[in-house]
This record gives C-alpha cells, sequence and structure tokens, in this order.
C-alpha cells in the first residue's frame, strides 16, 4: 500500500475519532441536515455541533450546501454509513466475544 493511501486512511479515522462526530455522521446518514436539527436530534449545544461539523467538513467527510442563510449538511461519500454499519457489527462482535468469556468465567 503506497504512503499517501495509508496518510488519508490515518487522517480519515482521526476526523471519525470523537464521539460527537460520529453522532453526527449516524444523523447524516439518516438524511441531510441542518446545524439546529442536528443539535435538537443529538441535545448538544449548538457551538459544539458546528465545531465537530467544522472538522469533518476540514477532512472532507461532510459538506455544507447553503439554501439561502441555512447551511444543510451531507456525507460527501454516502459509503460512510456502510463504515458506520461495519463498526456497529465489529462493536456487536466483541460484546457477543466478552459476553461468551464471562459465561465461561462464571460456570468454571
Amino acid at each position: 500500500m503506497n504512503l499517501e493511501l495509508q496518510q488519508f486512511k490515518a487522517e480519515f479515522f482521526k476526523a471519525l475519532a470523537h464521539p460527537m462526530r460520529i453522532r453526527i455522521l449516524e444523523v447524516l446518514s439518516e438524511g441531510d441536515r441542518t446545524v439546529n436539527e442536528i443539535q435538537s436530534i443529538i441535545g448538544s449545544e449548538g457551538s459544539a455541533v458546528s465545531q465537530q461539523l467544522a472538522i469533518l467538513r476540514s477532512k472532507n467527510v461532510v459538506y455544507g450546501s447553503k439554501d439561502g442563510t441555512t447551511v444543510i449538511y451531507s456525507l460527501r461519500d454516502p459509503l460512510v454509513k456502510d463504515l458506520l454499519s461495519v463498526a456497529k457489527r465489529i462493536f456487536d462482535n466483541h460484546l457477543v466475544g466478552t459476553i461468551t468469556m464471562l459465561e465461561n468465567m462464571r460456570t468454571e
């Protein structure tokens, strides 16, 4: 794998490395939203949402388009939705493994 691709992947995953950014991406996976809509859905301060959106924009994970004075945010690539789904499945696999380990420990 070439260095540029590795660097892209590292920067991309850094952009995802915050729980609020992940939650914003989950919301945007369901459809385009304004800052106020995202704020309302996730129950967070507008400034915090705006800061996290700025990071996601700077890493080209999301983009905003103007509709009058309102900015509507969207996923830049719909495959992000698939990535979040795969991450959830990995989490579920880890959870099943942990539960199995705990059950085995209990029976010993």
